[in-house]
This record gives C-alpha cells, structure tokens and sequence, in this order.
C-alpha cells in the first residue's frame, strides 16, 4: 500500500491561503496557491498531502454548507481538480478531510428543517426534538458536536444519510481524483458507517487510504481490514516535545516500546499509525519546545518512529504559534515556502524514512536510554536501522549490543565504526543502516 510509505503534508487552507474567517461568498481563486508550493513539496520529498476542509462552509471549514462545492473563498471546483491534477503530476497523493460527524446551519438539509420543522423531509437526517429548543430560537432541539451548536450532528444511523454521504465521497474520486480521506472525529463515528465507507472506497478506487482523528481511545477499535487503515498518533504526540523540554527521553522511549514493540502484549504493534509534532489543532512544535536546538533531533524522532510521518505546513521551517492564541495562530497565511537549515535536515530525514522499509514498516527494539539519550532499532526483514537521538548539548558516547561492525550513516553518508562506542554529537540523531 502507498500510504504505509508515505510522508504526509497537511495544509489547513482556509488558513494559508488567507482566506476570511467569516465566509463572505465573493470568489478568489486562493487554493491555486498550492501549485506554487508543489516544487518545495518535492524538494522536502513529500507525497502526501493531507487538505483540511475545502468545501463550501460558514465560516472554519468544519462547518460543511456544500459537500459538492469547494469553499469560494478558495476558488472553484475546476481550481482545486487542477491543483489535484498538478500534485498527481508530481508523485504526489492527495487526502482531504472527511468531516461526517456534523455539518454546519447552512447545510442545504438543516436549511430545511429549519423552514419546514416537523414537515421536513430531512428531519431525520439529524438528532432533533421538537420539545425543545435551540440556543439559535429555532422552535426545535438538536444535538450539535460536544456542545458547539453551529456544528449539526448528524444522524449517521440513517441510511439516506450515509448514501449520501458516500455519493459526495465517490464524485470527489470521480472530480479530483482523491486518494484518501482523513475521517474527522472519528473516534466518535458511527462504526458501521465506516465499514460501509470502507466497502464503497475499496470498491471504487484500488488502494484508497482511510484514517481517523483519534484523540483518544483504543486505535484497534477503528483500524482492521474492515473500517481504517490508520489512526492519528496523539498517544505519542506529547512525548515528542515532553521527552525533550524534561530531558526525560525514558518517556517517549518507554511510549514507543509498549506500543510498537515486538512482545505480542504490545499495544499496536504492527499498526501504521499517522505521527505528528503539531497540527491545526495543537501548538507548533517550534513554541512547545523549550530549547530551540531540539527541533532537529526531535523530526528525527518523528521521521524514525513508527508510523507515516506528517508534517504541518510551515512547521518545516520552524514557524510558531500557540493554541491559547486561538486557531488563527496556529492556521496563519503563507504566502510562499521557506527553505532553511531545518527544512533541509526534514527533506534529508523524509528521503531516508522513504528509501528504508526498516524505518518505514519495521519492528522497534529499544537498545540504550537515557535522561538525555535514546538509541533504538528499526528492522525489516535483513534490512536493519539504528536510530540514535542526543538531546544533550554534549558529544555522548553510548555503550550497547548492537550486533554490528559498522555501518553508514543514511542522514549523512558518512561511514559509521561501533567499535568504540557510538559516539553521537550534541543535539544530533544519526540513522545508521548496517
């Protein structure tokens, strides 16, 4: 499968294209800024791209006025088919965001129920009561997402409405020619609508890739042969920045090991779960870490870890920004890509991830922790990967069994001697391929 391979990028559109917070229903082609961005996404060899919402809404995207339309704010839906045509063109996936739990108010069937009450036709596509009533004095009560009332939830348990929903899905492979989806709040979705939208994408488009927003609970719960292929890695998202800012590196490596070890009680072993340092929702890895020159070993841990890395746009070249600000901060206008010293080490580490089934699809055996080191090993049928990360502002020469002379160092080129010790430098990862 492509995906098990993959390095996503995601891009929050809506924010980087510079769109207005409120939609304001006058038309601008933004989402052709993306074509600009197709050579800086070779360049850090990345061929996925995860879009948040493009489709027609309110005002956040989350909001879904129109599943058949792309948000005029962002253009046309000929625009965004060209930028899928164009990153295609380049090797690259496209992913979009599959936001079913809920709609917006001005989604056409809410519309509807609004005008209509109890005489429309789509008042069961929703949780509603009609003893009750709204914070928005509609004259009825419906359940919105956790408590936020402009986002409708809906009544996945209908047929009519998980038909529809699967027809819109089917036009996107047909218009743009998607490659997967991202299923928003998936850990509270309906699970037979995720077999039954498993069946109709495996039936439409070989290889489509499905995966799910979980912020909590058992992945296994949503990731088998017959729902996803894969789950958002957020039991592993504190640790990334945690293990540094504590110089505490038995966190994320105690995290790995239980999860992704070889033992059978291992949790998802085996599993290929989606790995991230920040996204539209959470602080930038930049703000979150308390020393800055922990940014390199810490996309090292995340292009070694187990999982298909992602990468949020911006955050490649160290771009700030904290939740507490609000969503603004974290979803800001690029305008044009920026290519630095950060952004070279994640191409060099993407290109490894990419070229190795051991740091791609391998088995993690910890070999060595510290405070302020962590050296473990990633293996793949004979190939075999030593990952070492230095936290530490000093050279750190650690001692273990690694079963092998020497080697080369896949970030670097360079030879690589366990004779002596593994010598790692400060604030350093190393990959060396035996």
């Amino acid at each position: 499968m492509w995906f098990n391979e993959s390095i996503i990028y995601q891009i929050y559109p809506l924010g980087m294209c510079g769109a207005p917070a409120v939609n304001d229903g006058e038309l601008s082609h933004r989402i052709l800024r993306v074509i600009d961005f197709i050579p800086h996404l070779v360049r850090l060899n990345i061929n996925a791209v995860y879009f948040c919402p493009v489709f027609e809404s309110s005002a956040h995207g989350y909001d879904t006025a129109d599943f058949s339309k792309i948000d005029v704010r962002l253009g046309t839906n000929e625009d965004f088919a060209l930028v899928c045509s164009k990153l295609h063109e380049n090797g690259i996936r496209v992913i979009l965001d599959g936001v079913f739990n809920h709609v917006g108010r001005d989604f056409f069937a809410f519309r509807d129920v609004r005008e209509r009450r109890w005489e429309s036709s789509y008042k069961d596509w929703f949780h509603i009561s009609f003893d009750g009533n709204s914070c928005y004095n509609d004259g009825f009560w419906y359940e919105g997402w956790e408590g936020h009332f402009e986002l409708v939830k809906l009544n996945l348990d209908n047929p009519e409405v998980r038909q529809y929903l699967f027809d819109r899905v089917c036009g996107w492979i047909d218009e743009f020619g998607i490659d997967g989806l991202r299923l928003d709040v998936a850990y509270m979705l309906n699970r037979q609508f995720m077999r039954e939208l498993r069946s109709v994408c495996d039936g439409k488009k070989a290889e489509f890739f499905l995966a799910g927003e979980m912020i909590h609970g058992n992945y296994r719960d949503i990731i088998n042969g017959e729902m996803l292929h894969s789950a958002t890695n957020y039991e592993c998202f504190k640790g990334l920045y945690s293990s540094f800012n504590s110089m505490n590196m038995f966190e994320i490596g105690h995290s790995l090991r239980n999860r992704f070890g070889r033992e059978d009680w291992c949790m998802y072993r085996g599993l290929q779960l989606i790995c991230f340092a920040d996204n539209h929702d959470v602080t930038r890895l930049a703000s979150n870490l308390t020393n800055k020159n922990h940014l390199v070993p810490a996309y090292g841990m995340l292009m070694a870890m187990p999982g298909i890395p992602c990468i949020y746009y911006g955050s490649e070249w160290g771009i700030e920004g904290r939740k507490e600000d609000g969503d603004p901060a974290l979803r800001p206008e690029t305008e044009e890509p920026e290519f630095n010293a950060l952004s070279e080490f994640i191409a060099t580490a993407a290109k490894a991830h990419r070229s190795s089934k051991a740091l791609s699809r391998g088995s993690i055996d910890i070999l060595h922790m510290t405070n302020r080191q962590l050296v473990f090993e990633r293996a793949f049928d004979d190939e075999r990967v030593i990952v070492m990360v230095n936290a530490d502002e000093n050279e750190y020469t650690a001692h273990y069994n690694a079963n092998a002379g020497c080697g080369t160092d896949m970030l670097t080129g360079r030879h690589f001697d366990f004779g002596a010790g593994s010598v790692m430098p400060p604030y350093s990862v190393q990959y060396i391929k035996i």
